[in-house]
């Protein structure tokens, strides 16, 4: 049986090591939103098709057709390698496909290139200390005044506001309408006055996340996508973006080829743990999911190209699984380390920056984060299985 890909994409394939060859040691082993390496890289990325590749040219894209087996190429051969596969984030990953879907023409030609070139960074303003898991319950408002909306209430929860020069976020425009029906989808600069941020400290140490408040803060009247009233539309498709992007399989992939080589090195009593069969037995069981996830995102890129087929499930496990996915994996590499598994901070034993570490604490927070794991059962369950509602109990008068 022969499942190789075909002469055309064994091509392609070398095309892609050849640019490993002559173009990876730029690639920067880290690096925040803010790093001019990460930017650099994230330019020539583009240049050569590797990031923003389907996005068409006239917005700073690549401007590639979609191909199914091209991208898993490039994902095997950076996985592989280890190679920054450009950067990430709720703006890139989140708002330029919704953009792209329902935006104006001149939203694109203004947002889409500088946030796929790292020279926009966004927050997303979605959570509110009431509305968790019921996003549709927001309070937060917006009022017409002129042609300027003019924002009251809080966010929670809002990743990378500290470091955000726009936000996407939701806003109560129809405080009569419906939940779902009142809801709009603002775009405004996080430098706007009326705007404060107060970072949280997460598990892993970090201010990961933030409050973020808003006191009569003015937005031009033309910054909404979609309609007024329809920013639920605009919420729901973003939120499948963000589940997506959360725990994607190619990261999942490089973090398990790690894990491979710790315990190709790591010994116990003398003997390497690749060979201790309880060590190999984990990481076989990590590979298999890691393996099914990759075939899972196939499955979606190709729903995505053939809109008459029907992966509604396939995405609804994607946040799912594959939070549950890469925390399991940090947590193989610290066992693997034993001891010297448990170094944080400063310790001066930590390995690999104590990325494992950090890694393991970040992926436990985001199996809350993004839609609980219970609350992603629930979806599955009910929306995908068709499994009858979970009963709701009636409030006593």
């Amino acid at each position: 049986m022969d499942l190789s890909f075909g002469p055309e994409y064994e091509e392609f394939r070398t095309e892609v090591q050849q640019f490993i060859a002559e173009h990876g040691s730029k690639s920067p082993r880290q690096g925040g939103a803010r790093d001019k390496e990460a930017i650099a890289w994230q330019k020539v990325l583009i240049e050569h098709g590797y990031a923003a590749r389907t996005i068409p040219k006239e917005y700073g894209g690549f401007g590639a057709e979609p191909d199914i087996i091209k991208s898993r190429i490039i994902a095997e051969e950076f996985s592989k390698n280890q190679i920054n596969t450009g950067l990430g984030g709720q703006g890139i990953s989140m708002l330029v496909p919704v953009l792209l879907e329902m935006g104006t023409e001149e939203q694109k030609q203004e947002f889409i290139r500088p946030t796929i070139h790292g020279e926009m960074i966004w927050c997303q303003g979605y959570s509110e200390p009431g509305a968790g898991s019921d996003l549709a319950s927001l309070s937060t408002k917006a009022e017409l005044d002129g042609d300027e909306w003019v924002v009251n209430g809080q966010k929670i929860w809002t990743s990378t506001a500290h470091l955000a020069d726009w936000i996407f976020c939701l806003v109560r425009t129809e405080p009569e309408a419906p939940k779902h029906q009142g809801i709009s989808f603002l775009l405004f600069r996080m430098d706007t006055p009326g705007i404060e941020v107060r970072p949280l400290v997460d598990m892993t140490g970090d201010a990961n996340f933030n409050e973020t408040f808003f006191t009569d803060v003015r937005v031009p009247k033309h910054q909404i996508v979609g309609q007024r009233g329809q920013g639920w539309q605009v919420a729901n498709a973003i939120l499948g973006h963000e589940r997506g992007s959360l725990a994607p399989p190619d990261a999942a992939q490089t973090r398990l080829n790690g894990v491979r080589k710790l315990m190709e090195t790591e010994t116990v009593g003398g003997e390497k743990l690749i060979d201790n069969p309880v060590y190999r037995d984990r990481l076989m069981k990590l590979q298999g999911r890691v393996l099914a996830m990759k075939c899972n995102d196939i499955r979606l890129l190709s729903a995505r190209i053939n809109k008459t087929q029907d992966a509604k499930l396939a995405g609804m496990i994607v946040k799912l699984q594959g939070t549950e996915l890469r925390h399991e994996l940090e947590a193989l590499a610290i066992d693997v380390m034993g001891e010297i598994g448990l170094a944080y901070g400063d310790n001066p034993y930590l390995r690999g920056n104590g990325s494992w570490q950090y890694q393991y604490m970040y992926y436990l927070g985001l199996i809350i984060g993004g839609g609980t794991s219970q609350i992603q059962k629930n979806i599955i369950s009910e929306r995908g299985l068709g499994m009858p509602k979970e009963p709701k109990i009636e409030k006593k008068a």
